[in-house]
């Protein structure tokens, strides 16, 4: 059985948790593996909503063990608290396992990240102010605290000190703002031990055993690969590796354990923070693609940017992730839409690019070319088969996929988790 990765093929937001829902009961094991609480999923089922923002979505499947990697960053207050209110609502927690070596998110990098922010002004990249760079950026300087070092009690408290050493100097004489004490960083975090310690585990070591028994993993990321730290639109993006590739090295699995790579792919495009955007619509048509796919943030609550479908992003995504299915999403928020354009090209100062160009600049400053599309009126809510879309929304469908360099092996026509058309199988 295989070992299947999800991933976004724009900027986020493109709806993971509907993938991972098609794969349903046939999944053993849910990874996280990149990124904090600085994005989230809203799952439906049934009559219930849920908003998830640090735990794999896998969670609210029954029989699956919902696991946290390495790659991630973790705050504990918002795992804690979210777990509560999953358990308040009847969904059983008690599977989930947490990376040893996966980093702790401190009251310290929040605050650096708001006043950072702040700071820079016009400059600023539209973070959510969780913490999740500064706890990445100490990461990779080596002076992190992973969820291990909390039942170490002497070795925690050397690294939160080694960092306040540096740290508190920022605050105070850079941001003027107050210095943070070792015992209040101590206080909170070994306050969370005893309940931590039972998820706590070498995460890797039970994926790799776990595919080697037969059973089937997937490896859920954060973001999405235009956010991603080498291969988005940088410096616009997020402090982890959000592509394909994240899935071996935030979770600790080989990447030859890995035999399927599905993007998700919206049937328009959205975007949150700042950063190039070129199908952007500043208009009445981007105010209703907002409205009807109510698009907000579920971390944030921000209102998203909306623009059309671009195909260059896509074939872009599928490129860099090695995709080999694409499952489609919210093609029903274009229903009504009487000519439906899609971005097959960009205009940078007369010149046409069919790909992404490879300048920052040229980006930022591309213009889209588009071709435009019939749409349909018909509610394509109830569809369960592809001959149950309208003729327009087929020849949509494929138009996409032609361009795409991905078969489309499904399509999310309405929010509930059932609303899918399922063209190909994600595992056979």
């Amino acid at each position: 059985m295989p070992g299947i990765v999800i991933v976004g093929a724009q900027w986020g937001d493109e709806g993971k948790g509907k993938a991972t829902d098609l794969l349903g009961s046939r999944t053993d094991y849910v990874v996280k593996f990149n990124g904090g609480n600085n994005a989230g999923h809203t799952v439906v089922v049934g009559d219930e909503k849920y908003a998830l923002h640090l735990l794999p979505s896998g969670i609210l499947t029954e029989g699956v063990t919902p696991v946290i990697g390495n790659g991630v960053v973790i705050d504990l207050e918002v795992l804690f608290d979210e777990l509560e209110a999953l358990s308040a609502r009847g969904v059983d927690v008690s599977k989930l396992r947490i990376s040893a070596n996966a980093h702790v998110i401190t009251d310290y990098h929040r605050t650096l990240d708001k006043v950072t922010e702040r700071f820079l002004g016009k400059r600023s990249i539209g973070t959510t102010g969780r913490g999740i760079g500064p706890t990445y950026a100490d990461k990779i300087n080596r002076v992190g605290i992973r969820i291990q070092d909390l039942f170490d009690e002497s070795i925690l408290r050397q690294k939160i000190e080694g960092a306040l050493d540096v740290k508190n100097h920022m605050l105070t004489k850079v941001y003027n703002r107050r210095a943070v004490t070792c015992d209040e960083i101590f206080d909170d975090l070994t306050s969370y031990v005893e309940r931590i310690r039972p998820m706590v585990g070498d995460t890797g070591l039970e994926l790799s055993r776990a595919l080697d028994a037969g059973q089937t993993v997937v490896f859920e990321a954060g973001q999405a690969t235009m956010l991603d730290i080498d291969h988005g639109t940088y410096p616009f993006v997020t402090s982890s590796t959000a592509t394909s590739a994240g899935a071996a090295l935030g979770s600790g699995v080989a990447p030859s354990r890995l035999d399927r790579v599905i993007g998700i792919v919206k049937a328009y495009t959205t975007r949150v923070g700042a950063g190039p955007f070129p199908t952007e619509l500043f208009d009445e048509w981007g105010e209703l693609l907002r409205k009807q796919g109510f698009e907000f943030g579920t971390t944030t609550g921000r209102p998203r940017r909306c623009g059309w479908n671009d195909t260059i992003i896509t074939r872009y995504a599928s490129r860099i992730n090695g995709l080999t299915d694409i499952v489609l999403t919210k093609l029903d928020v274009l229903t009504g839409i009487e000519q439906i354009p899609v971005c097959v090209a960009y205009e940078v100062d007369g010149e046409r690019f069919d790909e992404m160009p490879v300048s920052q600049s040229d980006f930022h400053h591309a213009k889209p070319i588009y071709e435009n599309l019939p749409g349909w009126s018909e509610d394509i809510t109830g569809a369960r088969e592809l001959s149950d879309l309208p003729a327009n929304a087929q020849a949509y469908v494929r138009f996409l996929e032609e361009r795409s360099g991905s078969r489309i092996s499904a399509i999310g026509v309405g929010a509930d988790r059932e609303a899918i058309v399922q063209v190909h199988d994600l595992i056979d």
